[in-house]
């Protein structure tokens, strides 16, 4: 074994940049790094007169590089003294595949962007693994995992495509635990593509979306509503953004005098901060809500630390009568708009939408996020949100000057 140790840092180890494959840090560590880029830790040994040997120590980031080098320190004890860390850590009582996923979703716990993230994780594993919970996780094979995906292949492929994901996160981790060997049964390339049909053969996943020439109605009838969630929903629609990120919003992220709201980079899907520029309606929202501000959360919930249900937008639309259409789908109705109605460059309208335009290149050269030009934009499309009638046309040349 070798004996030179911290070979790694935690900048290498974070990089996006690693080759798949092992990379040493010494003493028999190693960051294993997949060809999807996923990464964990393995250590590694050779018994005298035996064969090389590997056992998981745990996925990053969830196990940093210091626990990992203390779990490999822990390990090279272990040897030291004529014992086998393997036959050490099964000790531990193997679990069935319920319990599995449970002890990888506490794993991951501070890894979720926000709540709604971490309840879609537990309720898919829960509700559509039924069948196969009950089951040893050593003894999960293909055919258990065929059995909870094949019902929802064709009828819902984007939850059953996410839901193939997550089993296979699982089945990594129960393998790294070192309580399952060989293949993962829910690997997709190589292995349930052969079985399964191909999600371009599918029909796409969507978020139904009203279409945008409705929206200023149904926005007419959100500002009469007394509920939070009503101001939650206006707000989401004003401002384009995900449902995660306004339901976490807090009043230290919302600069009144400069007109923006500032999400941080832990509730992005891009993982990266994201500044989005208030219309005046987006602005009257809020300030009426600080005025009796109650919680830090700008849309509180029951309790006082509490935000929003991450239900409630969904539940007020059924409320409405409009639960035909979803919450997301607003983001495609003011794309819709943006692309029919208004002359704005397409990179505005998708830097509104915090989506990321063109190749890495072209990226790194473009650092501004262009947020003036998008208080225009966001301007222009309040402007049309509170038009009289469906259909009045908001003078666009006008709205640009303002």
């Amino acid at each position: 074994m070798a004996r030179t140790l911290q070979k790694l840092t935690d900048v290498k180890v974070k990089s996006d940049k690693l080759k798949p494959g092992r990379h040493s840090d010494g003493g028999g560590l190693y960051l294993n790094v997949s060809p999807t880029s996923t990464k964990s830790w393995l250590f590694m040994w050779t018994p005298a007169g035996g064969r090389r040997r590997e056992m998981g120590l745990g996925a990053y980031p969830a196990v940093t590089l210091a626990k990992a080098r203390g779990k490999a320190a822990e390990c090279r004890v272990t040897i030291e003294e004529g014992r086998d860390p393997i036959a050490e850590r099964a000790k531990e009582e193997e679990p069935d595949f319920g319990d599995c996923a449970d002890k990888f979703l506490a794993s991951m716990e501070g890894s979720w962007r926000n709540e709604k993230h971490r309840a879609q994780w537990k309720m898919t594993l829960l509700e559509y693994c039924k069948p196969m919970r009950p089951k040893k996780v050593s003894l999960v094979g293909t055919d258990d995992v065929l059995e909870v995906l094949t019902p929802i292949w064709s009828e819902k492929p984007e939850t059953a495509s996410r839901l193939r994901g997550r089993i296979e996160r699982v089945l990594d981790f129960a393998k790294t635990k070192g309580w399952r060997s060989g293949e993962n049964p829910a690997l997709w390339r190589g292995h349930l593509k052969n079985v399964l049909p191909a999600r371009k053969k599918l029909s796409r996943g969507h978020h139904p979306a009203m279409p945008y020439p409705e929206v200023p109605s149904f926005v007419a009838r959100l500002r009469i509503a007394e509920a939070i969630a009503a101001r939650a929903l206006e707000f989401l629609i004003l401002t384009t953004a995900r449902s995660g990120e306004v339901y976490g919003a807090k009043w230290p992220e919302l600069d009144f005098d400069a007109g923006v709201w500032t999400v941080p980079a832990k509730r992005m899907k891009a993982g990266k901060e994201h500044r989005v520029p208030l219309s005046k309606r987006a602005l009257e929202v809020v300030k009426s809500l600080y005025e009796t501000k109650i919680s830090d959360y700008v849309f509180p919930g029951q309790g006082k630390d509490k935000p929003l249900s991450t239900s409630a937008m969904d539940m007020l639309l059924g409320r409405m009568k409009v639960d035909e259409f979803t919450v997301h789908g607003f983001r495609s109705s003011f794309r819709d708009w943006a692309g029919d109605k208004t002359n704005f460059p397409r990179e505005v309208a998708e830097a509104a939408l915090a989506h990321e335009i063109g190749s890495a290149v072209e990226r790194a050269y473009r650092r501004a996020d262009a947020i003036e030009k998008r208080r225009k934009l966001m301007q222009a499309w309040a402007d049309y949100l509170a038009a009289k009638k469906v259909g009045n046309v908001v003078n666009l040349d006008e709205a640009r000057k303002a």
